[in-house]
């Protein structure tokens, strides 16, 4: 029966069913977070009512608005004056930055990796699978903290380090997808005719595994986020006068019984943001991942 068929509630009750099925509302509500965050950090110095960075002692530890504060600091200040409201925009820019930045080194580490794994075999294969294990047998936390002990930290450096979080995860994909579209018809016909390797797996077999390299990325970005706001919080992360959500929630812990608003905001804004993308990867992969349909 067809929807012409059907009365006219009927047609709509099924429309909205199909809608519902194919856009869920808790993705609806994760890509709507995402999307204001996304203008946020976007928009972060028209949207700041103060210079993040900018000291008023007089009104320090401030009171939120829904704890009996003023509207001069919608979600109060910090310990030295500073207002909570700009430190956090600010904070969800630079997270952002950084989840972003270091996704796209790590994919692009993982990709070319894998590729050459798929394309040399032999010992060019087993020595990529060697470093993948490596990496997968060491828990990542530990090796951040030797690098930013012995080198120091920077901003540049920092990215670059998280960008070597989850590459080996993108690389065993991508060897995986690489080998089997060798396999098929479309690779060995365009290698037939002449196309040089780099033709074919940038211009052909690339294109064609985009959707799964995709889902694992989106699925690496939370765990950069949390990773970050975790050495952030023991103050190897982000390093003042910047800020991050992390940092934020890291020097917000020392007045929790005084002044919870400090690190209260930062918090909330990294679970949101981790759960929301976390929703939107996994129904990415449903939707994209070819192995499971």
């Amino acid at each position: 029966m067809t929807d012409a068929s059907l009365p006219s509630t009927e047609v709509e009750t099924s429309r909205r069913r199909r809608f519902f099925r194919a856009w869920p509302p808790a993705v609806l509500l994760a890509l709507a977070w995402i999307a204001f965050i996304a203008l946020v950090s976007i928009f972060a110095d028209w949207l700041k009512p103060y210079d993040f960075m900018a000291l008023d002692l007089r009104d320090r530890l401030a009171e939120p608005v829904f704890m009996g504060g003023t509207f001069r600091h919608l979600l109060g200040s910090d310990e030295l004056g500073r207002d909570v409201l700009s430190r956090l925009i600010e904070s969800v820019r630079m997270s952002l930055v950084i989840a972003f930045l270091s996704t796209l080194i790590a994919a692009a580490i993982g990709v070319s990796l894998g590729f050459l794994a798929a394309h040399f075999r032999g010992w060019v294969e087993q020595v990529i699978l060697g470093a993948i294990d490596f990496m997968a047998a060491i828990p990542f936390l530990i090796i951040a903290l030797a690098v930013l002990a012995f080198f120091g930290n920077t901003l540049t450096l920092f990215i670059l380090l998280m960008g070597m979080h989850g590459w080996e995860r993108i690389a065993r994909i991508t060897r995986g997808l690489a080998i089997a579209a060798k396999e098929q018809g479309y690779a060995a016909a365009a290698s037939e005719i002449g196309a040089s390797p780099f033709r074919v797996y940038g211009a052909h077999i690339l294109p064609n595994i985009a959707s799964t390299l995709i889902v694992a990325m989106t699925l690496n970005i939370p765990e950069v986020i949390l990773l970050e706001s975790g050495l952030s919080f023991l103050g190897l992360g982000v390093q003042p006068p910047l800020t991050s959500l992390g940092n934020m929630v890291g020097y917000g812990r020392e007045y929790i019984q005084t002044a919870p608003w400090i690190l209260l905001s930062p918090a909330v804004v990294i679970i949101l943001t981790t759960l929301a993308v976390s929703v939107v990867g996994d129904w990415l992969r449903d939707r994209l991942d070819p192995t499971l349909r």
